[in-house]
């Protein structure tokens, strides 16, 4: 059967995209693999693997809709790389060269508001606000960068900044005399990352949603038109299954697959500090840190990028390091209070990109991996995504860019 027939044949609808976007999606066989099972039409049993604030997003959502659901981690929710995430909302920061990973950001930042609204309906409370950030240029740095950031801004219809040193230090008065200029961009902002990912997993034990704890899964295979999930404590049935497990989802055997998706580990180290004196008025973002405001008084300051294999310990270079950026950009950083350090696996990928769509070897297997550093930014669109595809039947084309099948039989 030729690509276009095969597209053809398949009810799987697509959101928001024109024919090229239609054809790109059957050449890379999304729409096929979609073709090949049965839509959730009622309540049915899917198996979310992982418990990370990505999990706990895509489990949520999926109950929210009617699904049954059951979520399957060896660690209570929240407890791996979410637990190490000082849950920054600023996609025009982390992805400001553009490209793929820009417009996934992008598109899940305009998400959150609702994202939010929804968890508080369901009786939820976290700290979350918009209030922006500042990124800093200093002694040595170019303000070329910054200049392009908001030039990418201005061609998006998005209001930002760009300020000179005085300025700069008049929106925050706690920078060091060495800042040359910033950039207000006052879309972004932040939400405490544990607080969601314990919100995400609460409603959906609201919503009828199950959580199987501690089990550790190492196999996926086929069952009949459905699947089995073989973990550490016994085999789970499902409809369908999303492995969400970020660093750990490349150990899992995923039966029939040629090659296993490429996930690394990439160790990332945080701060928490009891701040004295001036509260910082929003995130800042310098060349070697962020650090992160709380109106409790406590800042976060992070993070630290480690090749460091599944190696989750805090150490003194990471803390050193982190530290010494933190005080070159705000001084009075000296004078607070070391209160917590935490180190997580943030799950990267060759390109950089999300994997997010179905295996290529069993087709009623959604990938929902590899955010990397964009984990809780990301969480509010993977959840749309996964939920989507799965009880409407509805590919949106920001999957071109997640596609599994980029990395080969996965």
């Amino acid at each position: 059967m030729a690509i276009s027939e095969r597209f053809a044949t398949s009810s799987l609808r697509i959101r928001g995209s024109g024919n090229r976007q239609k054809r790109e999606l059957a050449k890379r066989g999304i729409g096929r693999s979609y073709r090949k099972i049965q839509s959730v039409a009622s309540p049915s049993d899917i198996v979310v693997v992982g418990a990370g604030v990505v999990g706990c997003a895509v489990a949520y959502e999926l109950a929210r809709r009617g699904a049954a659901v059951q979520i399957v981690d060896d660690r209570v929710p929240g407890k791996g790389a979410t637990q190490a995430s000082a849950g920054v909302l600023a996609p025009f920061i982390e992805a400001r060269d553009g490209g793929p990973l820009l417009e996934l950001t992008a598109r899940s930042l305009t998400l959150f508001d609702t994202f939010i609204s929804q968890l508080v309906e369901d009786g939820e409370t976290m700290a979350y606000q918009r209030t922006g950030t500042l990124d800093v240029a200093m002694q040595g740095q170019s303000l070329r960068q910054l200049s392009s950031t908001a030039a990418l801004l201005a061609a998006r219809g998005i209001e930002a900044e760009v300020l000179d040193a005085a300025a700069t230090r008049r929106h925050e008065p706690e920078l060091s005399e060495d800042v040359i200029g910033g950039l207000l961009i006052t879309t972004h902002g932040f939400v405490r990352a544990t607080e969601l990912t314990r919100s995400l997993a609460a409603a959906a034990r609201r919503r009828g949603a199950r959580f199987v704890e501690p089990a550790r899964v190492h196999t996926i295979a086929a069952a009949g038109s459905g699947l089995t999930v073989r973990t550490t404590d016994g085999v789970l049935s499902a409809d369908w299954v999303v492995l969400a497990a970020g660093s750990w989802a490349g150990q899992v055997h995923v039966e029939g697959a040629s090659n296993r998706i490429p996930v690394k580990p990439i160790r990332g180290q945080l701060l928490e500090l009891g701040w004295v004196g001036p509260r910082l008025r929003r995130v800042l973002w310098g060349e070697r840190c962020y650090m992160v405001p709380w109106t409790d008084g406590t800042v976060l300051v992070g993070a630290t990028v480690e090749d460091a294999g599944f190696d989750e310990r805090t150490t003194v270079a990471g803390v050193h390091d982190l530290i010494q950026a933190a005080c070159d950009l705000v001084p009075r950083t000296w004078t607070a209070t070391l209160t917590e350090v935490r180190a997580g696996l943030r799950p990267g990928t060759p390109d950089g990109i999300p994997i997010i769509g179905p295996s290529a070897a069993l087709p009623n297997l959604m990938y929902a991996t590899g955010h990397f550093r964009s984990g809780v930014l990301l969480s509010a669109l993977t959840a749309q995504l996964v939920a989507n595809a799965i009880l409407d039947r509805v590919a949106d084309p920001l999957l071109l860019f997640t596609d599994p099948q980029r990395f080969g039989d996965v």
